[in-house]
C-alpha cells in the first residue's frame, strides 16, 4: 500500500472517531442541560421547573381529589408536591401552586384525616427545598411590618400558613414541611390570622369524620381584576423583597362517599373572607359555594369528581348541613 494511501485512511479514521465522540458526548450534555432546566423526569408531577397549568395540577395524580385544574391566574406556576413518612410509608403531604413573581402560592391542596392531627407545635421556618431560594422570601423570622387596624393599633403582618401546621401536628415530618416559605403569605395577625382564620381552621379539623378524609384547598387572591399594580405590598425586613398582600382568602372542602365503582356521592362547601381585621365576625358569615370560588379564580376545584356529582355538589353553602353530613 502506498504511503499516501495509508495517510488518507488514517485521516479518515481519525475524523470519524472525532465525529463519533462529538455525537456521544454532545448528546449527553444536551440531555443533562434539559434536565437542569426542569424538562427531565419529575416525581409524579411534583416538578421543580416553572410549568404552565394547561389542564391539570400534575401528571400521575388523577385520583387526588383535592387537586384543582384550570389556568385561572396561575399559568407558569411551579406545581410542587411534598411527601413525608406517616405510619411507616411515604405519603403525600400537600401540593401547592407557587408563583415566583408573588413569592406566594395561589393555592395549597391536601387531604385531612384525624390521624394527621394531635397537639403540639414545633416551629421550623425555612425555605422550600424543592425550589431555588432565589425565588422565595426569607421567613426565618417575622416580616417586621406593622399594620394598624381599627381594633388593634399595634397590629402586624404574620407569616400566615395556607396549610395550617396544626393540620399536621401528629406527624412531625409533615408538620415541618408546613413551615416552608412557599406555604406563607403576609396575614394580618390580630383580627384575622390569630382570630377568625384560626377559628375556621380549627372548625375544619373538628369536623373531620373519624376514619374518613376531608379534601381541602386553601387559596389567596391578590387582585379582583387583572391589575396587580393596586395590590398592597410590604417589604420583608429579612431580605428586602417586596411581597404582595392578599386581598382575600378562600377555602374549599370536599367529602365523598365511595362505592364499588368509585365516588357515588359528594358534598362541598366554600369560605371566602376579605383580608382585614374581622374582630367580632364569625367565619360562618362568609360561606359560599365552590362554584362561587371557581368563578372568582378561574379554577376547576375537585375536578376529579364524576361530572354529574361535581355539578350537583358544588352549589351548597350551608355550613350546618355540611357538618351534619360529615357526622352521618
Amino acid at each position: 500500500m502506498k504511503k499516501s494511501t495509508r495517510i488518507t485512511i488514517a485521516v479518515i479514521l481519525g475524523l470519524s472517531l472525532v465525529l463519533l465522540l462529538f455525537v456521544v458526548f454532545g448528546s449527553k450534555s444536551q440531555s443533562a442541560s434539559a434536565q437542569d432546566a426542569g424538562n427531565g423526569p419529575s416525581d409524579d408531577g411534583a416538578g421543580k421547573a416553572r410549568k404552565a397549568m394547561a389542564s391539570s395540577a400534575g401528571p400521575g395524580t388523577p385520583d387526588w381529589l383535592e387537586l384543582p385544574q384550570g389556568k385561572g391566574d396561575m399559568e407558569g406556576c411551579h406545581i410542587v408536591t411534598h411527601r413525608a413518612h406517616m405510619n411507616g410509608t411515604l405519603q403525600r403531604n400537600y401540593t401547592l401552586c407557587y408563583d415566583q413573581d408573588l413569592y406566594a402560592a395561589h393555592w395549597v391542596a391536601y387531604p385531612l384525616c384525624s390521624a394527621h392531627t394531635s397537639k403540639g407545635r414545633e416551629e421550623t421556618w425555612g425555605y422550600d427545598p424543592q425550589l431555588s431560594r432565589v425565588i422565595q422570601t426569607n421567613v426565618r423570622s417575622g416580616y417586621g411590618v406593622s399594620v394598624p387596624t381599627a381594633n388593634y393599633p399595634k397590629n402586624f403582618y404574620a407569616r400566615g400558613h395556607q396549610i395550617p401546621n396544626a393540620d399536621r401536628s401528629a406527624v412531625p415530618e409533615m408538620q415541618a414541611q408546613t413551615y416552608f416559605s412557599t406555604n406563607m403569605t403576609p396575614q394580618i395577625q390580630h383580627g384575622f390570622n390569630g382570630g377568625i382564620w384560626a377559628k375556621l381552621e380549627e372548625a375544619v379539623r373538628s369536623a373531620v369524620p373519624p376514619e374518613d378524609t376531608l379534601y381541602v384547598v386553601t387559596g389567596a387572591i391578590f387582585s379582583q381584576g387583572d391589575e396587580l399594580s393596586a395590590v398592597r405590598t410590604i417589604v420583608n425586613k429579612n431580605d428586602s423583597k417586596t411581597l404582595p398582600v392578599p386581598e382575600s382568602y378562600w377555602k374549599a372542602l370536599l367529602k365523598v362517599e365511595r362505592g364499588s365503582d368509585g365516588v357515588v356521592e359528594a358534598r362541598t362547601i366554600g369560605f371566602l373572607l376579605p383580608h382585614e381585621d374581622l374582630k367580632g365576625h364569625s367565619y360562618s358569615e362568609f360561606t359560599v359555594t365552590v362554584d362561587d370560588i371557581e368563578k372568582l379564580t378561574g379554577l376547576d376545584l375537585f375536578a376529579g369528581l364524576p361530572d354529574p356529582i361535581e355539578t350537583v355538589s358544588e352549589t351548597a353553602s350551608d355550613w350546618i348541613s355540611f357538618k351534619k353530613y360529615l357526622a352521618e
